[in-house]
């Protein structure tokens, strides 16, 4: 008899969330792109010891539909592409369909939502990548997705995950990159019941700077506008004034993205 055989879903699943999903700030990345793609312009984020035990994440996007509600938490699930050539045209945040079966394998996820064409909401509730209940419920248009215990069943992952605060600071960053990328939406990260950023989403870029870095910075940043043939960059550079030591706060994105790229931070540094 052979020594191969076909893991079970659970453990494809948990595997899979291994590489999705390193640590609760990835949980955050994943569900905010996905409220961006439903058309959010409002996303409100809380988090409990550093988004271990207690991640929620609001939106006011187009809402998930009763009979997809089950349906998106399998795996290679997506509501973006359909076949394989829409990969060279695609333009949402996310489509690979794993990040949320990939979630709901390794923590306690409940999720309730409402379309703008539904009279009331529906809530699912999934332990371990286990359906455990679906029914109705009055919520409003959007999207709220409870996460709690994340690697609750995964004690191996869970080993290596940081103090409570650092994994905050990993929170912070992560929402950080993605309300200056999207000025036209309004962000909020509250961190065991303080505020720690919100920006009013009134898409002018320079009013999410002073929210998340203060006064000081806001006023001492130039805009950047440049094209060149199918290229173009925008954003803003700071003053002499309000120069730093280090590359922390040097942020760049692509497409919306951000990345870490040497040759664009030594481009950056030649022309100042």
């Amino acid at each position: 008899m052979g020594n191969i055989v076909l893991l079970d879903d659970n453990t494809i699943n948990q595997i899979a969330a291994g590489e999705v999903i390193e640590r609760p700030a990835s949980v955050v990345k994943e569900l905010m792109e996905n409220a961006i793609d439903a058309g959010a312009t409002s996303i409100k984020v809380e988090i409990k010891n550093g988004g271990i035990s207690y991640i929620r994440i609001t939106d006011n996007g187009k809402g998930i539909a009763p009979d997809d509600m089950e349906m998106a938490f399998e795996r290679h699930a997506t509501s973006k592409i359909r076949k394989a050539q829409d990969l060279e045209t695609v333009k949402s945040m996310g489509f690979r369909g794993e990040a949320l079966a990939s979630i709901a394998a390794i923590s306690k996820i409940e999720l309730s939502s409402k379309t703008q064409d539904s009279d009331i909401g529906y809530k699912i509730q999934i332990e371990g990548g286990r359906i455990i209940n679906k029914e109705e419920t009055g919520c409003p248009k959007g999207t709220t997705i409870s996460i709690q215990d994340l690697f609750f069943n995964t004690p191996v992952r869970y080993k290596f995950l940081k103090k409570d605060f650092t994994e905050a600071g990993y929170i912070e960053d992560a929402v950080t990159r993605i309300a200056l990328v999207h000025p036209e939406i309004a962000v909020q990260l509250i961190s065991s019941g303080k505020t720690v950023i919100q920006t009013p989403g009134n898409n002018d870029a320079k009013a999410v700077i002073y929210s998340i870095y203060g006064k000081d910075i806001a006023e001492n940043i130039l805009d950047v506008n440049y094209e060149y043939e199918d290229i173009k960059i925008t954003g803003v550079i700071g003053k002499p004034v309000v120069a730093r030591s280090n590359r922390s706060n040097q942020l760049f994105f692509v497409n919306q993205r951000y990345i870490k790229d040497k040759t664009l931070t030594s481009a950056a540094e030649a022309r100042i």
